[in-house]
């Protein structure tokens, strides 16, 4: 039996960074929001777990220990003590170090579609420890809904936001890597002040000047998404370098799409809806 599992896209439709901890992580504040769409898994019945990766963005990726699809896979089998396996594809379709959840995305849905197909019930606080041990927004990615993150991402807070569910949104990336590690070095260090998440569209995303800083592309298509007409809102997802607007219709929205298409053919898009 052949299962198939979608690693929604994360969009943080804002991002305030707090503070520098001890321990180099940053304590931060975020509304986390998922895409329709995403990176695909499918799986099927193995005696071990195998993982092959194809689609357009898997040149580079590794299947050995350091993959989080590995990794969750693994954990999942030890927590619910089972002895099945599984074939794993992981489709690649998002862009790497995008800031677009990535791997955490893959993890999370490695974790939901193996729980499927092995047929295992881990309580929520058990796949909740997995998922933090495998990174700070893999819990967010494993509901995959609008939440509000706190801590370093992975203390959660449902949350019932009214103009989020079906927008249409547009993700952008210029295909320049924009690695999490040294944007969140970047940080100036300064406290700009809390998230109000009912709000959101008057909040900040603290990393996006470091991340322009360090890839001066994401400036050009913040610019080049501000012009579109339709539009109602533009910023950065993550650190970066994926850039999201949001569009009053589908119509606008794909229109847009394509004026950038034509005009910036080296650059990723993605059309899509607000889960």
């Amino acid at each position: 039996m052949l299962l198939s599992e979608t690693a929604y896209a994360k969009i943080n439709l804002a991002l305030h960074v707090r503070q520098r901890r001890e321990d180099g992580y940053h304590e931060l504040e975020t509304l986390f929001a998922f895409a329709e769409d995403g990176d695909l898994l499918t799986a099927e019945q193995a005696d071990t777990i195998a993982l092959t990766i194809a689609g357009p963005f898997a040149k580079g990726l590794e299947v050995d220990d350091t993959n989080l699809v590995l990794r969750a896979a693994k954990a999942l089998q030890v927590a619910s003590g089972t002895g099945q396996g599984a074939t794993i594809r992981l489709d690649k379709r998002l862009p790497v170090a995008a800031g677009i959840g990535g791997g955490s995305a893959d993890a999370a849905a490695a974790l939901r579609l193996l729980t499927r197909l092995w047929g295992v019930a881990i309580p929520d606080a058990a796949m909740q420890e997995i998922a933090v041990r495998l990174g700070a927004d893999v819990p967010a990615c494993l509901q995959s809904q609008t939440v509000f993150g706190s801590g370093v991402g992975e203390k959660l807070t449902a949350l019932d936001v009214h103009d989020i569910t079906g927008a249409p949104i547009l993700l952008v990336n210029p295909l320049k890597p924009c690695p999490t590690g040294p944007v969140f070095n970047a940080w100036d260090g300064v406290d700009r002040g809390a998230l109000d998440v009912q709000d959101w569209r008057h909040a900040r995303n603290d990393l996006e000047a470091p991340a322009i800083a360090l890839v001066p592309e994401i400036a050009e298509v913040i610019a080049e998404l501000k012009v579109q007409p339709g539009v109602t809102f533009v910023r950065m997802s993550g650190s970066g370098a994926t850039c999201f607007a949001l569009f009053g219709s589908l119509d606008d929205r794909d229109r847009s799409a394509q004026t950038i298409s034509a005009s910036r053919p080296n650059w990723w898009l993605l059309p899509t809806v607000l889960r």
